[in-house]
C-alpha cells in the first residue's frame, strides 16, 4: 500500500509540475468571482422589483443549477485531461519501462495514479461546488440540501471518467483514448436528452434509448441525481428547461450500477496493464 501512495503523490506532483493544478485553481477563482458578482447583481435587482420569496428562490436557484451544470462539465473534462496520458503517454515515451524494471507491481502504478487523480478531483469539486454553495447561502440565505450526497455523486462521475481513460490508456494511443473518452461522454449526454424529451412526450421507445445509453455510460444519471439532491425545486420546476430539469429521475439501483461500473473499469485497467507487453 505504501508503494501505491507513493505513486499517488508522484501523480499529484506531476500535475503541479505541468501547471495543471495552478491553471485549474486560477480558473476556479475566476469562475467563483463571476458567479458571485452575477448572483449579487441579480439578487439586488430582484429585491428592487419586489419579487415574492418563492419566485426569488426559483429564479436564483436556476442560476445556482446552471453553475452546477458548468461544474459538472468541468469535472468531466478535467477528469479526461489529467488522466488521458497517464498510461499511454508514459508507454509512448518509454518512461514506464524505467518503473516496471523496479520491484513494483504494475497494478500498483495504475492504482496509485488513480488515487492521485481522485485527490485532485476531490479538491477541485470541493473548491468549486463548495464555493458556489457558500456564496449562494451567504448572499440569498436559501439552504442547499443534501450537500455531502450531491458532492459525492459529482466526484463519482469524475472517478468514472478517470477509470475509463486509464483503461483506454492501457490499450489505445493517447489521441485515440481522448477521442474515445469524449465520445462516450457525448453518447451519455445525447442519451440523457433523448430520455428527457421522451419522458416529456411519454414516448417509451425514446425513454428506453436513454436508459440503454445510461447503461453504456452512466455519467448523465449521476448528474441528474446530484441536481435533484442539491436543487430539488428547480429540478422539478416546469419553468426551468434543458439540463436543469429532471423529468425522469434515476433510481437508486442505477446509482449503485454506476458505482459498480466505475469499480469494474478500474479493475479492468489494473488487469489490462498488468498483462500488456511493453
Amino acid at each position: 500500500m505504501q508503494t501505491v501512495l507513493i505513486f499517488a503523490e508522484l501523480t499529484i506532483r506531476e500535475s503541479q509540475r505541468r501547471k495543471v493544478l495552478w491553471l485549474a485553481l486560477l480558473l476556479a477563482v475566476s469562475f467563483l468571482t463571476i458567479f458571485g458578482l452575477g448572483l449579487h447583481l441579480i439578487f439586488r435587482e430582484i429585491e428592487r422589483v419586489g419579487v415574492g420569496l418563492n419566485e426569488m428562490e426559483l429564479g436564483l436557484g436556476a442560476l445556482f443549477s446552471a453553475a452546477l451544470y458548468v461544474i459538472n462539465f468541468l469535472v468531466l473534462v478535467l477528469g479526461v485531461l489529467i488522466s488521458v496520458t497517464a498510461v499511454s503517454g508514459e508507454i509512448d515515451s518509454h518512461t514506464i519501462e524505467a518503473l516496471v524494471t523496479k520491484p513494483v507491481r504494475r497494478w500498483e502504478i495504475v492504482l496509485g495514479k488513480w488515487l492521485g487523480f481522485a485527490a485532485i478531483l476531490t479538491l477541485y469539486i470541493l473548491l468549486l461546488t463548495g464555493g458556489i454553495i457558500v456564496l449562494y447561502r451567504w448572499r440569498t440565505g436559501f439552504d442547499v440540501p443534501n450537500i455531502p450526497a450531491g458532492l459525492g455523486l459529482l466526484l463519482l462521475q469524475g472517478l468514472l471518467v478517470v477509470s475509463l481513460t486509464l483503461l483506454g490508456g492501457t490499450r489505445l494511443s493517447t489521441l485515440a483514448n481522448g477521442v474515445f473518452a469524449f465520445m462516450m461522454i457525448g453518447i451519455a449526454f445525447i442519451g440523457g436528452w433523448v430520455e428527457q424529451i421522451g419522458s416529456l412526450f411519454q414516448n417509451e421507445t425514446a425513454v428506453d434509448i436513454g436508459i440503454v445509453t445510461s447503461l453504456i455510460m452512466p455519467t448523465e444519471i449521476l448528474w441528474k441525481q446530484a441536481l435533484v439532491l442539491l436543487q430539488p425545486r428547480v429540478a422539478s420546476s416546469p419553468f426551468a428547461a434543458g439540463p436543469l430539469v429532471v423529468l425522469s429521475r434515476p433510481s437508486n439501483l442505477m446509482i449503485w450500477y454506476a458505482v459498480a461500473y466505475t469499480a469494474v473499469l478500474l479493475l479492468l485497467s489494473l488487469i489490462s496493464f498488468s498483462r500488456r507487453d511493453l
